[in-house]
């Protein structure tokens, strides 16, 4: 589920709704797994200072409702996770306004960005983190970016 919270940037959610599944279908996840909000600059950066410690905005914040230790399985292991016991794995916060001055300097859609965004969230919520997995978790996210089209 896609929530809408701010009013800064225009987003057209059908389309971000139709990624999500994608993903979730890709994963092996459960509809309903998580919940993404769209928020203002102002509340990310509230967010941002009070979960990170770090001043200004952000583009995206995952929220992981279960603390792992090692990240859930991708593919391989998603008919396991189907089987087991359905649990809610967190949420996300993505800023489109920060959203759309990264894109800018990719020289990319706003929208295209917001997918970037809701992929490498989801990722964050299984487990995986870039700061500290040694490259893990961005071998993953490029491939599953060149997967859905996204460079």
């Amino acid at each position: 589920m896609i929530l809408n919270q701010q009013q800064e940037v225009r987003v057209a959610l059908g389309p971000l709704e139709s990624f999500l599944r994608q993903v979730e279908r890709e994963l092996g996840l459960k509809p309903l797994d998580m919940t993404i909000c769209l928020v203002s600059d102002r509340a990310m950066a509230r967010l941002n200072k009070h979960f990170r410690q770090k001043n200004g905005p952000t583009d995206v914040l995952s929220f992981p409702a279960v603390a792992r230790r090692r990240p859930a399985g991708l593919p391989r292991q998603a008919h396991a996770r189907n089987s087991r016991e359905h649990h809610y794995l967190g949420d996300i916060a993505i800023s489109p306004a920060t959203a759309r001055r990264y894109a800018k300097k990719q020289a990319r859609p706003l929208a295209s960005e917001l997918r970037v965004l809701i992929l490498h969230g989801v990722l964050h919520l299984l487990g995986y983190d870039h700061e500290t997995d040694e490259g893990e978790m961005d071998r993953i996210e490029q491939k599953l970016r060149q997967r859905f089209g996204l460079t």
